[in-house]
């Protein structure tokens, strides 16, 4: 199959579910295009990075590293986070005759303009979501749901068209109306080629950051924000985790705006070592992983927590229902959400633990994903299903 993904913020050293997907299927045999951007760099997901990387250059190596084509088109600018494309990407889309459309997270601006334009496109769709319910806070999201479920929606539905949800949560149900039958499950994995267990490689990349062998490393990798408990993560290490207990923190993120940088205030009275470094390319991101012990997400949820897992990595996470379900196979622990104690208590459960217990849920980690998030397996879903819905298309017209 020729298959098309539309995207609004592909950026070629990130690792999300577009990066790895389409390198996935055209090792299938498949033709794989990805349609997105210009100047991604300037869209608020990614320009506070702050590291100047050369796009172009960057498009040009991940094409010629996993043999994906990259297209990007011109935009008037980006509001609130949603991609404004100048007029033309429809036709894009037709000149480009694929067999079929991804289109990833069918509640962009772009994207709902090609559910209304469904039936001139003539090509079968296939949309996704990556949206929770705790994630959305857009002040604005109660009119976008009224507008989306009276003017979207009945679409989606008229043409039976699929949304795939990749979090197991009921949010296009409930907020954007889409029928269940409509809403399979397909969820974010870990790319288990770069993410895997490597002790040799833990004690190369420890005696080079000067980390003893009986150090306790805890891993952070994500944003510095309110929402992702960056004062939480900072105030659970301030004290020391018992005067026996050597306990590292390494946080890999950058600080931009006031509130990470009074995080940084809170890192610096820790009485634990902390070790801090911008955020990572992907490719570099596996590194951190493998020389820590455990993974910590404060707040919410987190793509990264599949790429923890797969390294042999427990993880902590707050008991949100997502979370609760991720975590219910001893391969890690949730707290109470927005309790110190709670938070403090199962990080010290794990250093507390024998090395046979260490064993056992750092086993169990990588076997869960390796198990049901294995990007491998998650691609052939993706495919079969894409190929499920050429063959409807066909039937239909």
């Amino acid at each position: 199959m020729r298959i098309l993904h539309w995207d609004e913020m592909f950026h070629p050293t990130f690792g999300y579910q577009i990066n790895v997907l389409p390198k996935y299927q055209v090792k299938q045999g498949h033709e794989v295009i990805i349609l997105t951007s210009e100047k991604i760099e300037k869209h608020p997901t990614f320009s506070k990075f702050g590291n100047n990387i050369d796009i172009a250059n960057e498009d040009k190596k991940y094409t010629e590293k996993y043999g994906v084509r990259i297209i990007r088109l011109p935009i008037h600018k980006v509001i609130s986070g949603r991609v404004i494309y100048k007029k033309g990407f429809i036709k894009k889309i037709k000149e480009l005759s694929p067999d079929v459309l991804m289109c990833h997270t069918n509640d962009t601006l772009s994207s709902i303009r090609i559910t209304q334009k469904y039936k001139s496109l003539g090509i079968p769709i296939v949309f996704d979501n990556h949206m929770l319910e705790m994630a959305s806070k857009n002040p604005l999201n109660k009119l976008f749901r009224i507008y989306f479920k009276n003017f979207v929606t009945p679409i989606i539905i008229k043409n039976n068209l699929t949304v795939i949800r990749t979090q197991d949560d009921n949010y296009v149900n409930k907020h954007l109306g889409i029928p269940s039958h409509l809403t399979p499950f397909i969820s974010f994995g870990s790319d288990t080629t770069l993410f895997h267990p490597d002790l040799e490689e833990k004690r190369i990349l420890r005696t080079e950051l000067n980390i003893d062998d009986d150090e306790f490393v805890v891993i952070y990798t994500g944003k510095l924000t309110e929402s992702k408990g960056g004062k939480l993560l900072a105030n659970a290490f301030l004290e020391k985790f018992g005067a026996e207990n050597k306990v590292t923190l390494v946080v890999v993120s950058n600080s931009n705006g006031e509130y990470e940088k009074e995080v940084d205030e809170i890192f610096a009275k820790s009485k634990n070592r902390i070790l801090r470094f911008p955020t990572q390319n992907y490719f570099d991101l596996p590194k951190f992983y493998k020389l820590a012990d455990l993974s910590v997400f404060p707040k919410q949820c987190s793509l990264s927590f599949f790429d923890a897992q797969a390294t042999g990595l427990p993880v902590i996470a707050e008991d949100n229902n997502v979370n609760i379900e991720r975590l219910s196979h001893n391969n890690g622990f949730v707290y109470e959400t927005d309790n110190i104690e709670s938070f403090k208590e199962a990080i010290l459960k794990v250093i507390r633990m024998s090395n046979k217990e260490y064993k056992i849920i750092s086993r169990n980690s990588f076997r869960f994903v390796k198990k049901n998030y294995d990007y491998s397996d998650i691609a052939s879903k993706y495919t079969s299903l894409l190929h499920q819905e050429v063959k409807k298309y066909k039937n239909d017209n």
